[in-house]
């Protein structure tokens, strides 16, 4: 698909945080990558740039994705909304305490080139650690001080539910596709009734349907033991606009985030989603077929 073709993406309100952000976000960890060349992720940055996308969500744990963002796209910073993740592994600190998160903050700063982060997420961070407190103060400091704009939480599960409750964070991002619903019935409404903004993750389920045995393992396994139960379909649309637009337009949910090294991929997806939300009936199908068959399904992690 050329650029002169590639569908307008319009804009969604971010909760309540004053952000607007494109229906797709790009997942930078792949860009972090040794074996992706310098070139093939300038190429990559550009493409979604170019195309629309305006959120770009990377992590402290996604290798050089931070340092290749800031160093490639320090000359665009006001098109998109940065998005990164904080709470671990900055040197001479101990993991998820006020001065890891402070100090990743710090960090983030620097290798992004960048005056302020838009949103940063405590990132996976236990319950107990949360109801410590630490690590949430120091989010909200460095909000205070106009640092980050978004103090958020990415997670799953009671760890979710707390942050969302406690009234401390402005956005969430938490696994949801057509095999984790789980988050469908209580999580997403409970973020929408605080004005928060949601970010998706995992969106087309690890992609399971293209293993043709059981992916022992992989992140995909237990999405392709769900879906087995399930016996969902996707009929003639074909499992890729099946999950991206169950995902991207269920209502509540402002951005999904899918990850690639490739612009021709991530110019595929923004076709699908140029096809709009599911056909009703096949939206409620797989919901029903989730809720017949869930046995205990938590949101993966």
């Amino acid at each position: 698909m050329s650029p002169e073709t590639t569908p307008t993406l319009p804009r969604r309100a971010f909760g309540q945080t004053g952000l607007t952000v494109s229906p797709i976000g790009l997942g930078a960890g792949q860009l972090g990558s040794i074996q992706l060349a310098e070139k093939d992720a300038e190429r990559l940055l550009f493409t979604a740039l170019d195309s629309g996308i305006n959120l770009i969500d990377t992590a402290r744990g996604y290798g050089l994705s931070e340092e290749r963002i800031g160093r490639l796209l320090a000359g665009r910073r006001a098109e998109f909304v940065l998005s990164t993740k904080v709470g671990y592994d900055v040197p001479g600190l101990s993991d998820w305490t006020y001065d890891s998160v402070a100090g990743g903050i710090e960090r983030a700063l620097r290798m992004l080139r960048t005056d302020w982060l838009d949103i940063v997420h405590l990132h996976s961070c236990s319950l107990d650690i949360l109801r410590e407190g630490g690590v949430i103060r120091a989010l909200e400091q460095a909000r205070q001080a106009g640092k980050i704009r978004v103090a958020a939480y990415s997670g799953e599960n009671e760890a979710l539910e707390y942050a969302i409750h406690s009234g401390e964070f402005q956005s969430v991002q938490f696994s949801l596709n057509v095999c984790d619903q789980r988050c469908l019935d209580h999580t997403l409404p409970l973020a929408s009734a605080h004005g928060l903004g949601v970010i998706a993750k995992r969106p087309l389920a690890n992609s399971f349907w293209r293993y043709e045995e059981r992916p022992v393992g992989n992140y995909a396994e237990p999405y392709w033991l769900r879906a087995a139960v399930m016996g969902l379909d996707p009929g003639e649309m074909g499992w890729q606009a099946f999950a991206l637009r169950f995902s991207a337009f269920t209502p509540g949910v402002h951005s999904i985030i899918i990850g690639t090294t490739n612009p021709q991929h991530l110019q595929e997806n923004l076709a699908l989603l140029a096809q709009g939300p599911l056909p009703p009936a096949q939206y409620q199908a797989a919901r029903q077929a989730f809720q017949r068959h869930d046995q205990g399904w938590v949101g993966q992690i």
